[in-house]
């Protein structure tokens, strides 16, 4: 089939972290890159707490001046508290001073990474949805939209959750572990406590992460071992005089990872490659360093210098060894909070995530 055949070389579904580090990465490289988002504005997202070596990331996607000056709130690391004991855990510091992570408001970091998707080149296309794919000899070319269809070389899906793409590729999923589902919510007032230093707090039934996102706005997340759900009106004791904003959402965050994250023209990036619970800590970071992955593989595939199903072979054991080394950490982890660790084997999962 001619270049001329195609709308562009590359088409990503999605306009989160994960989608935009593609489009970004493959867009800088010379590769023809369209972005589909379903939202006309970014989607409200809970805001994350990210390690400060995300900052060497932003600045190879060039966001790093804009990150900087949307001044996020910044944090040189976190506290603990089980069992009636508090310890911190910096993140680190040299000759400039303490290392700073950051409270990532999504909407305003969505903006900034799909300002930069198009300033390189990306044709941004929102509000657009997929509704289905096209194939060819069973090889991906393409997606079909109420707008008409886009006829591409390669698919990237960075839907998050949402596994409606996934289904149509017929994928399979792998659970590691029992069900888990996390809730999460904000509070407005004055908590001096989280005021410049994030908790994670563990007891019996589970654990809490609180932390503030915006000036006198406190997050928090609570994951229950039985994956049940908080009281409609639950806010941890620590901002319980504040004031709640909005009704507790919540997410299946059970242990997952697709079983073939790249195939004949797609590559499956963040949370619709493998999903594990926040207590993770580096959902974002997984996401910008899985689009930026697919973004290089993408252009060296047009290049020539790596076929196509060896680059899927790479990006798949990829995804699986470092979902295999999350998994361990994380049972690690959950045996100190006091639940019960992971089964060994890996199960296969079909129920849809979120």
């Amino acid at each position: 089939m001619s270049s001329s055949s195609f709308d562009a070389d590359l088409l990503i579904l999605g306009g989160g972290p994960a989608g935009c580090a593609a489009a970004i990465t493959a867009a800088m490289a010379g590769v023809t890159t369209i972005l589909l988002e379903r939202e006309s504005f970014p989607r409200q997202a809970p805001g994350e707490s990210v390690h400060p070596g995300v900052q060497a990331l932003f600045r190879q996607l060039g966001i790093e001046s804009e990150v900087l000056a949307a001044d996020f709130l910044r944090h040189p690391g976190h506290v603990v508290q089980a069992g009636g004991h508090e310890q911190y855990f910096p993140f680190g510091a040299d000759d400039t001073g303490p290392w700073l992570g950051f409270q990532l408001w999504r909407a305003e970091f969505d903006a900034i990474l799909l300002a930069r998707s198009t300033a390189a080149g990306v044709s941004v296309i929102r509000p657009r949805q997929a509704t289905g794919l096209l194939f060819e000899n069973g090889e991906i070319v393409g997606v079909e939209t109420l707008h008409g269809a886009f006829r591409t070389r390669f698919v990237v899906v960075a839907t998050g959750r949402r596994r409606s793409v996934a289904r149509c590729l017929n994928l399979d999923w792998d659970r590691r572990g029992p069900v888990r589902r996390a809730w999460y919510g904000y509070a407005m007032g004055n908590c001096p406590a989280r005021a410049e230093i994030p908790a994670l707090s563990t007891d019996a039934a589970g654990w809490t992460w609180v932390a503030r996102v915006r000036p006198n706005i406190f997050a928090w997340t609570r994951l229950n071992f039985d994956a049940s759900r908080p009281s409609p009106v639950w806010l941890p004791a620590e901002l319980a005089t504040l004031k709640p904003l909005a009704p507790t959402l919540g997410a299946d965050v059970s242990w997952e990872v697709v079983r073939k994250p790249a195939g004949a023209g797609y590559f499956l990036v963040g949370d619709a490659a493998a999903v594990l619970d926040p207590a993770a800590g580096h959902g974002i970071l997984k996401g910008l360093m899985s689009g930026i992955f697919v973004g290089h593989l993408v252009a060296e595939i047009l290049g020539g210098a790596i076929s196509a199903s060896a680059a899927a072979d790479a990006y798949s054991s990829w995804v699986h060894e470092w979902f295999r080394r999350d998994v361990a950490e994380l049972d690690a982890r959950y045996s100190r909070f006091g639940a019960s660790r992971s089964n060994d084997s890996i199960e296969p999962a079909h129920g849809n995530v979120g």
